[in-house]
């Protein structure tokens, strides 16, 4: 069974930072565009950042550009986000997701990606 398990969350003051990981199982990860999402109260599930098979090609959401960096081990099955500079606004549960489709990237939206996390807390106090 395909499993992505994110870890690295945890509550932070404003101005911090935070690396979170998401180690997938099960399925063949380089061959996955992989993708951070998050969400907060009351809010829809939105795109954070998402990564190309090789790492090469990446893309952000324009409330993260600049400050969050998406990147890949394919040796290790394993998708990062470092988050730097971190708002209260960024509170969320954020979820690492994994998909199929070739053109994924260029697809920041939920129903472009297969399989999802659970999902791990990230809390930015200020």
């Amino acid at each position: 069974q395909v499993q992505l398990v994110e870890s690295g969350g945890g509550l932070v003051q404003a101005g911090g930072s935070l690396r979170l990981s998401c180690t997938a199982s099960g399925l063949t990860f380089r061959r996955y565009v992989m993708g951070w999402f998050r969400q907060a109260p009351g809010k829809d599930r939105e795109f954070v950042a998402a990564i190309a098979w090789l790492g090469g090609a990446t893309d952000y959401a324009d409330s993260v550009k600049g400050r969050f960096t998406i990147s890949r081990d394919n040796v290790k099955a394993t998708l990062y986000l470092q988050m730097n500079s971190l708002k209260p606004e960024d509170t969320a549960v954020y979820y690492c997701a994994a998909s199929g489709r070739i053109d994924a990237i260029r697809v920041p939206t939920t129903t472009a990606y297969d399989y999802w996390g659970q999902g791990t807390q990230v809390t930015v106090s200020s």
